[in-house]
């Protein structure tokens, strides 16, 4: 029987694992649900790598595993292998492919990066960029703590190249402190322990530190950027499902790090509206004089007080209203 060719074999095998790794590359269940824009290109990124690893993987060990049964020591025979002093080409081969795809990743990372607008905050500032400054603690933050500096961010993920030059839908202010992220709106006033943005909208994050760094990280928008003491950063993205996911502390900052969680809740633009509402008016109070008020210890007149602007009513008819049920 005719001897099968190597180079069939190994033809055979290139096919194989060519199939093999490219359909576990694009069909794993490694990374969480996409939630932004931005979350594709990384994803696109990282399925190349990870298919281009599974092959090594495969010719490394596949490689392995037939040399093991090739060349295995047959039972009685007691000399020595075949003399082996280096193979050129194979050499060339071996150093030459790595090389080869070492730079084809480092482009298309640098494209990728580029695409999400890791090269816009330097080259394009914004000088309408705002950071909150919120002294003391997480549990000392009030509510309407709108201090901002004028500095504008010059590191981190800013505006893609196809929306440079243009501001974002929503500007937020972040802080973070140990171990909570602080979230200020400027446009509305608003301040809270959570994220809230509407879903498709351009959105700047204005990322700051009180203490030590922290990092700011959200699996699902595939984005994370680190929050410096004394230098801002940015954070540009857009959701694209919503939804409540995860914010995450990624850079070790205490011994309650891994408590340093909160989530970014991505509204319906119709829902993010009344969000921001409901919160205006829960806001308006000092939040330095008021922390809690039991409704039962308020007269009726005060108790509806806050709501005369929305029930379109002045304070004497509410007044006269109070007096006659009386």
């Amino acid at each position: 029987m005719q001897q099968i060719p190597v180079s069939l074999w190994t033809l055979i095998a290139g096919i194989v694992v060519t199939a093999i790794s490219v359909w576990i590359g694009q069909n794993h269940t490694l990374l969480p649900v996409q939630a932004s824009l931005q979350a594709p290109l990384v994803d696109g990124f990282f399925n190349i790598m990870f298919t281009i690893a599974i092959a090594l993987f495969l010719v490394v060990e596949g490689t392995i595993v037939v040399f093991l049964i090739q060349f295995r020591r047959r039972r009685g025979d007691d000399t020595d292998g075949a003399p082996v002093e280096g193979n050129l080409p194979l050499e060339v081969f071996w150093t030459a492919i790595p090389t080869l795809i070492v730079l084809a990743l480092g482009i298309y990372s640098v494209d990728v990066f580029n695409r999400m607008g890791g090269f816009e905050p330097a080259g394009h500032p914004h000088s309408s960029a705002h950071i909150a400054h919120m002294p003391g603690s997480a549990l000392a933050a009030t509510l309407n703590d709108t201090s901002q500096a004028t500095t504008a961010p010059t590191i981190g993920i800013g505006a893609s190249p196809t929306t440079q030059g243009k501001p974002a839908d929503l500007v937020v202010d972040v802080k973070g402190i140990q171990y909570a992220w602080i979230f200020n709106y400027p446009d509305s006033g608003i301040t809270s322990g959570e994220l809230h943005v509407p879903v498709g909208a351009d959105v700047q994050l204005n990322l700051s530190a009180q203490d030590v760094i922290h990092s700011f990280w959200v699996p699902n928008f595939r984005l994370k950027q680190d929050a410096l003491p004394g230098i801002p950063t940015e954070l540009r993205f857009v959701a694209t499902k919503p939804g409540t996911y995860p914010v995450v502390c990624a850079e070790l900052c205490g011994g309650y790090h891994g408590s340093m969680r909160t989530q970014v809740v991505v509204h319906t633009p119709e829902a993010y509206d009344s969000w921001r509402t409901e919160n205006q008016i829960a806001q308006q109070q000092d939040g330095h004089q008021v922390v809690a008020v039991n409704p039962s210890d308020l007269s009726t007149s005060e108790f509806l007080a806050p709501h005369i602007h929305d029930m379109g009513i002045s304070t004497s008819t509410l007044e006269s209203m109070v007096i006659g049920q009386e």
